[in-house]
């Protein structure tokens, strides 16, 4: 038996419609996998493991209610998918924010087999959250969120099960009200999340993990060229953890980061942030625009993205498709080489289809992102032994695993002519030991 691709997404298309985020996530991986399966493992069609990997094994959706500061009652919609768990418990994210919904908490679920599969650490992808905007509320109403999501959730999660972690308006605040919630609840202090505080099971360098396994992975890629980091320019988007810390990391190894932005806009230094500029960066909160006052050579650009500056290197790091097809063209046009996706799945499908023609080098969010997670599960087996590593030694395991990450990306993404498809190394590469698992398990 072989897979037709047209035929299986629709397929797809018909299980799960209106959801556009996670069809266009599915399209993505399966062009790749299902030409590998035909002519590689056929028996893999024949124990429909595609048709198995792009159904959630659970999808649990609940009521959230909750009082805010004027007692009045707020009812929001909470989701877990716990997607996959061939290789490990279900890890991934929590996001908080109007936005989401279930096409994208799959999407994002989907995304994190093969992120995860490609650290190495044996777990398994989930996703989750909740339609709720932390934005303009006070600490004691997000308190009271996180405490009654936290009434519901824990009893979906656990060491040996489903790990969240924070994602995008989740952060430290929030996971710690979520800890707290979870330990009264089950009177139990255990490392059923991570991202947590320092002081009560965290690991060092977690903030930073994203952005700087980013850096770690590019610098992979201009090693494989013969090429080093110092000395190019860099654009970024977004202007939260990961591009901040991608930023600092880029500053540190020499390169000139000419680039921030968020919703409102793209804010231009074309003399390059410095450390000194980017610590001023991070108490303008989201007015941007403030840092032309202080710095009079750079300049605001409203509503607009980063991508119409000259550069040698990009790093999407705010949403899914925040670069399209247009933005991609002025890119190639303006000399650009690279692109590491910070966040996930940024980039549209036309725009990835520019970057392999024009042979950028492209490495998707499910390799070049993967550090976060990858020190989330290494604060894991810190909580499992009892244990906080130094900086140094989780930095060290950070960029071990990134090495290994673009290693595999290598071995299955070479093409004829020479060219990285680091899409297609990243699908198969964290496809592979999913599969054979999925195999040695029966139907399950």
């Amino acid at each position: 038996m072989s897979i037709n691709f047209k035929s299986f997404i629709k397929y797809v298309e018909e299980r799960n419609p209106n959801e556009p985020e996670f069809l266009q996530a599915v399209a993505e991986v399966t062009e790749d996998l299902i030409p590998y399966i035909n002519e590689k493992h056929p028996t893999w069609a024949d124990l429909k493991i595609l048709e198995r990997l792009v159904e959630p094994e659970r999808v649990i959706s609940f009521r959230v209610a909750w009082l805010n500061d004027k007692n009045e009652v707020q009812v929001n919609r909470g989701y877990r998918v716990q997607m996959n768990s061939a290789i490990g418990p279900y890890k991934g994210g929590l996001r908080f924010s109007p936005t989401v919904n279930l096409s994208i908490l799959k999407f994002l679920a989907f995304e994190q087999i093969f992120k995860n599969s490609l650290t190495g650490i044996p777990i398994g992808g989930g996703k989750g959250g909740a339609d709720f905007d932390p934005k303009g509320k006070s600490n004691m109403e997000i308190m009271r969120f996180c405490q009654s999501f936290m009434t519901e959730l824990y009893r979906h999660i656990g060491p040996d099960t489903d790990v969240p972690a924070g994602d995008i308006g989740v952060g430290g605040r929030e996971i710690g009200y979520m800890y707290g919630q979870y330990k009264r609840i089950r009177n139990t202090f255990t490392g059923v999340l991570t991202g947590k505080g320092l002081n009560w099971g965290g690991s060092n360098i977690r903030p930073e993990a994203t952005g700087y396994g980013l850096l770690y992975f590019v610098e992979c890629i201009y090693d494989n060229l013969d090429e080093k980091i110092a000395g190019k320019t860099i654009t970024i988007s977004g202007a939260g953890n990961v591009a901040y810390f991608a930023a600092e990391k880029a500053i540190h190894m020499g390169a000139r980061v000419i680039t921030l932005s968020n919703s409102k806009g793209t804010l231009h230094d074309p003399d390059g942030l410095t450390l000194e500029k980017l610590v001023y960066v991070a108490t303008l909160g989201r007015d941007l625009e403030k840092y032309t006052k202080k710095y009079k050579t750079a300049t605001f650009h409203a509503d607009k993205r980063p991508w119409q500056f000259k550069c040698d290197i990009a790093l999407p790091c705010a949403t899914q498709n925040e670069l399209n097809e247009d933005d991609a063209k002025a890119l190639v046009k303006n000399g650009c080489i690279c692109v590491g996706e910070g966040a996930n799945m940024p980039s549209t499908a036309e725009a990835i289809r520019v970057f392999h023609k024009a042979k950028i080098h492209f490495a998707p969010g499910k390799a070049a992102n993967a550090g976060g997670v990858a020190v989330s599960g290494l604060e894991m087996s810190q909580n499992n032994l009892r244990q906080q590593w130094s900086s140094g030694k989780v930095d060290d395991r950070l960029k071990s695993i990134m090495l290994n990450i673009h290693k595999t990306c290598v071995k299955y993404g070479k093409e004829d002519d020479g060219y990285i498809n680091y899409l297609k190394g990243s699908n198969i590469g964290g496809f592979i030991k999913v599969a054979v698992s999925m195999k040695a398990q029966g139907l399950v």
